[in-house]
């Protein structure tokens, strides 16, 4: 289908390589936090899922264009609508907690003895509102342009990267760790 006279496919493909940018970008930020969070005495905890974590993001983006131009997925407009509402929505949510979070915010799990377990912002009403706005964008990035196999099967695999990385957050905090990561105190 042509939009504006261009393939939607060319179209969902650059949407596709701004989200990339975005997440590269976003690694640099966290990692720069983090290394002022370990400069104040941060300690890392259970790094061994971050490796497979980031490779699934990263399969996950290649997934979407290639599922949309080899297997010739419609664009379906109301569809599209929906998952586009519901990918903007992910997006505010995702930078209201790296807002909230500021200089804590990471993509690793960084805990900062002393530091106060955060509050604000959407920790306020959700205890991992960045791991809701990631399982939101898991679905809805694909289903924007009909990749249904590629949502299927990259949600119930995150689901098991966010298994692990969840428990191991709630064991630090426990310890009184108070996390910088993706929890309650962090990404």
């Amino acid at each position: 289908m042509a939009i504006l006279g261009a393939d939607s496919r060319l179209l969902y493909t650059l949407l596709i390589a701004g989200v990339a940018a975005q997440r590269l970008a976003e690694l640099r930020l966290a990692r720069r936090h983090q290394q002022a969070l370990l400069a104040r005495g941060g300690i890392e905890v259970a790094p061994g899922h971050y490796r497979v974590m980031v490779l699934l993001h990263a399969a996950f983006l290649t997934a979407c264009p290639l599922e949309v131009w080899l297997l010739r997925r419609p664009f379906r407009p109301a569809l599209g609508a929906a998952m586009a509402a519901l990918l903007a929505a992910a997006q505010a949510l995702r930078y209201w907690a790296i807002a909230t979070l500021g200089e804590r915010w990471t993509t690793r799990i960084v805990c900062l003895p002393g530091a106060p377990l955060v509050t604000a912002g959407p920790y306020r009403f959700l205890r991992h509102p960045n791991y809701l706005a990631v399982v939101v964008e898991m679905a809805a990035l694909p289903l924007l342009h009909g990749a249904w196999l590629t949502a299927a099967v990259f949600s119930a695999a995150n689901a098991l990267v966010l298994r692990v990385r969840i428990r191991q957050e709630e064991w630090a905090l426990a310890r009184g760790g108070n996390l910088n990561g993706s929890g309650p105190h962090g990404n």
